[in-house]
């Protein structure tokens, strides 16, 4: 294949389709009970070096439990994929987890302004880049889903983005048509929040779910966090609400409200006043560490973290808020 020119960016995650595919031979893909903790699931899956990828849009349905125990654990010298990364990026950025970074869309928290903290990070000269799209991400994750080395694409030719990516421009060899050939991603790890799973990892979503469906078969690890537990009998009563496999998951944790403050479609709105708090406190490098302290190293589990923030009452008050919203779409 006749390749014409390629961005300078460096790949982080290997496209070897041959190695992921030898990786996904010997998974395990017994149906047995994946039940664990948060805790346990970033013990014995995140592991510093790894290929890190967080599912969710914005905000929306992020597993924010996941993203403070990587920091409580202290991991390290990751890659991650800055894919629709608003809050989740945020954090990972006050833990400085990662020093490789797939950048798409990072530091903004869209309407709600921009991180402080993560752009200090950025601009600290600790982290290595590769530029991207959004859009350009996703083909890569379903590049990996579909146990490929790379698929073409039509954007990003002819910009700085592709200068400073690391795609390359190929020639068709069946009609001689000019792509953008974008190498897959097959992350070490991966962790989505879902509406509903079994304890084998089958799993129900409501609402967007951008590039997720496609990061969970492409990730080498999985870790579900769920607001709630059903029953394999459910599961199996409506097999077409099935989104994500159970073979594809490693790791099940009931996190109920495990995207606060991020929202969750059809079941709470996000808490704009704590992620207002975050960027205003994130100002002063001292006062935001003693807020990490507090909301962060100082708690033992999401669950710690919500009762400092309100607890029950303040997520009654964001349940009925979302409610009322989606119940004035239906």
């Amino acid at each position: 294949m006749n390749v014409i020119a390629q961005g300078s960016g460096k790949v982080f995650a290997d496209p070897d389709a041959d190695k992921a595919r030898a990786f996904f031979r010997k998974k395990n893909r017994k149906m047995v009970s994946k039940l664990m903790t948060v805790k346990e699931a970033v013990e014995k899956f995140v592991h510093d070096g790894d290929y890190l990828c967080i599912g969710g849009f914005g905000a929306n349905r992020i597993p924010a439990a996941v993203c403070h125990e990587i920091l409580r654990q202290g991991r390290k010298n990751m890659a991650f994929a800055g894919h629709t990364s608003t809050h989740d990026f945020q954090i990972l950025c006050a833990g400085e987890v990662f020093n490789k970074l797939d950048v798409a869309y990072i530091v903004g928290l869209e309407a709600r302004g921009l991180s402080v903290g993560a752009r200090r990070y950025m601009e600290s000269g600790k982290v290595e880049i590769s530029e991207w799209t959004n859009y350009s991400l996703s083909v890569r994750f379903k590049a990996g889903a579909a146990g490929v080395s790379f698929y073409p694409a039509r954007n990003i030719m002819g910009t700085d983005t592709f200068k400073y990516s690391g795609a390359k421009i190929i020639e068709c060899p069946f009609t001689g048509t000019k792509y953008a050939a974008m190498p897959a991603i097959y992350p070490d790890v991966s962790a989505l929040h879902v509406h509903e799973a079994d304890i084998y990892g089958n799993c129900r979503i409501r609402g967007i779910t951008v590039s997720d469906l496609d990061v969970a078969r492409a990730s080498k690890h999985l870790i579900i966090t769920c607001e709630r537990l059903i029953s394999n009998e459910e599961i199996r009563r409506e097999p077409s609400l099935t989104v994500i496999p159970y073979w594809c998951v490693d790791a099940v944790c009931e996190v109920p409200y495990g995207s606060y403050p991020g929202n969750m479609y059809g079941e709470y709105f996000s808490d704009e006043d704590h992620l207002r708090e975050w960027l205003k406190v994130e100002e002063n490098p001292e006062e935001f560490k003693k807020f990490l302290d507090k909301n962060i190293y100082g708690c033992k589990n999401h669950f710690e973290y919500i009762e400092k923030n309100g607890g029950l009452e303040r997520l009654q008050v964001l349940r009925q808020k979302e409610l009322m919203f989606t119940g004035a779409r239906s």
